[in-house]
């Protein structure tokens, strides 16, 4: 250990011994997370949420015009996402997740095509069904493993050099046809990063790829909730209760209280919580509304605030009177849509004939924004009947779109820079507010705009003050994966 980083050490722990109490702004993800782990280490803390219901923007909401419990959006839980779900094991709600280890692609007139590990070892185990996918030619296969190769070999050391480039320009350099980068490229990283492949950091692209594709056969392993996101999170407010912690919603915080050298609490509109420390763990352009001038210019962190851009993402569910998808999901390749997930059947019969609930989704919908919902519909529509024969003719009894206009941050080239880490040590050595923490998924985690980007930024937190790294490890590379290159 250095003498710097031991001196750090000393700080943390030193710090750490004198946290008695905190208060976490949001109930989101992240703030349940930083939350949980916090009360568990016996510090009495207090989460503060604005709205009635936890999750944050992965939530569920009841539709006034149908009574049904509908999610904001799809979120997809993978096997490399291990903090995420040590998070889901700490609210014993892992039996609610149904894994699916196949990932069907729409190719009209054509059955669907499969993608899913085979014999093969990591990073090969998806070549034979990928060889044997039909909406690709023989020469776009050949240009997408030629990818593949490069971002393997590169490793994270390599792609830490796109940074500043976008993913566009690896594919351009790489020799993708227009054809591939719309039928395999896109639809992969708009629904990982919700940005496109001519917006979104390289960097943060070859990641999806290097981790969840090529480092562990287990990585690219896709969880769904069986159950409505609310559900997954409601059990976190009586885990952090037991913990000796509380959860309050229904207040919002107006200011973090800040003497000058310290915060001292957050100032509701329930009067002021005082704590030995304050945890942000709402979105950036929310922070910038609780923070001074005067912190600002003490805390490196607080400086770019306006600079972090967000991407929305749009949900639209449609309830149709039959079933009219047989698969789980599917991927829509060179669609507007992205994704389809058949949700439940209402079979009130007790027959097979019962009406289907199918949630479609559209990542990086900037576009749609200022559609209305009769225009959505008519959209969303075109491209399910283009994915499923059955849908053909079946007119929906009921739709409702459910617009994230600021889903999440937008990992665009250069967002690294100016990405701040959870605690000011090691970020501003000569200032910064030390007793004020930082988390949310646009925070420094290491990972894309993601539900484990989120549970990282919560554990990267709490560890902070604590003075104890809690990260969960990732998967491992697999022997060969890593032997090419895949982790160096």
């Amino acid at each position: 250990m250095t003498t710097n980083a031991a001196a750090d050490s000393r700080s943390a722990a030193a710090r750490s011994a004198s946290v008695r109490s905190a208060v976490v702004i949001g109930g989101g993800i992240a703030g349940l997370a930083c939350g949980l782990r916090l009360a568990e280490s016996g510090v009495q803390v207090t989460v503060l949420e604005t709205r009635r219901k936890l999750g944050g923007r992965a939530t569920s909401f009841t539709d006034p015009r149908t009574g049904e419990v509908l999610d904001n959006c799809q979120h997809v839980l993978m096997g490399c996402c291990t903090n995420l779900l040590d998070f889901y094991e700490r609210l014993c709600v892992t039996d609610a997740i149904e894994w699916h280890p196949r990932v069907y692609w729409a190719n009209p007139p054509h059955a669907p095509d499969v993608m899913k590990p085979g014999m093969l070892p990591a990073p090969a185990h998806f070549t034979e069904s990928f060889a044997a996918m039909r909406m690709l030619s023989l020469s776009a296969k050949r240009s997408v493993a030629r990818a593949m190769w490069r971002m393997l070999r590169m490793g994270a050391t390599g792609r830490a050099q796109w940074e500043g480039r976008t993913f566009s320009e690896f594919l351009q350099e790489t020799g993708q046809s227009a054809d591939v980068v719309t039928r395999f490229w896109s639809p992969v990283v708009v629904s990982a990063c919700n940005l496109d492949v001519d917006q979104v950091s390289a960097a943060a692209a070859m990641q999806v790829f290097q981790e969840g594709f090529l480092a562990n056969r287990q990585a690219p392993l896709m969880g769904l909730s069986k159950v409505p996101l609310v559900r997954l999170y409601d059990p976190a407010e009586g885990a952090i209760l037991a913990a000796g912690g509380q959860v309050r919603m229904g207040v919002s915080a107006i200011s973090i209280a800040y003497d000058g050298k310290r915060v001292t609490g957050v100032i509701t509109d329930e009067g002021a919580f005082d704590a030995d420390v304050v945890i942000s763990t709402v979105p950036a352009d929310r922070l910038a509304k609780l923070v001074s001038a005067t912190m600002i210019a003490r805390d490196q962190r607080l400086q770019h605030l306006d600079e972090v851009q967000s991407s929305p993402i749009l949900g639209v569910h449609l309830r149709f009177p039959k079933r009219v998808m047989d698969l789980p999901h599917i991927v829509l390749p060179g669609r507007a849509t992205q994704w389809l997930f058949a949700k439940d059947v209402d079979d009130a019969a007790g027959d097979s004939a019962g009406t289907q609930l199918i949630h479609a989704v559209i990542s990086g919908a900037h576009e749609w924004m200022d559609l209305s919902e009769q225009e959505i519909t008519r959209r969303v529509l075109e491209d399910i009947r283009w994915a499923l024969p059955a849908a053909e003719g079946v007119e929906p009894i009921s739709v409702r779109s459910v617009k994230e206009k600021r889903a999440t941050f937008a990992v665009v080239p250069g967002f690294e820079g100016i990405r701040p880490r959870a605690a000011a040590d090691g970020f501003d050595r000569h200032g910064g507010i030390r007793n004020l923490y930082l988390a949310g998924d646009w925070t420094r985690t290491g990972w894309p705009a993601t539900m484990e980007g989120a549970v990282r930024s919560g554990y990267l937190a709490a560890g902070a003050v604590l003075g104890t790294p809690l990260l969960v490890p990732d998967l491992a590379p697999a022997r060969l994966s890593r032997m090419l290159g895949v982790a160096r």
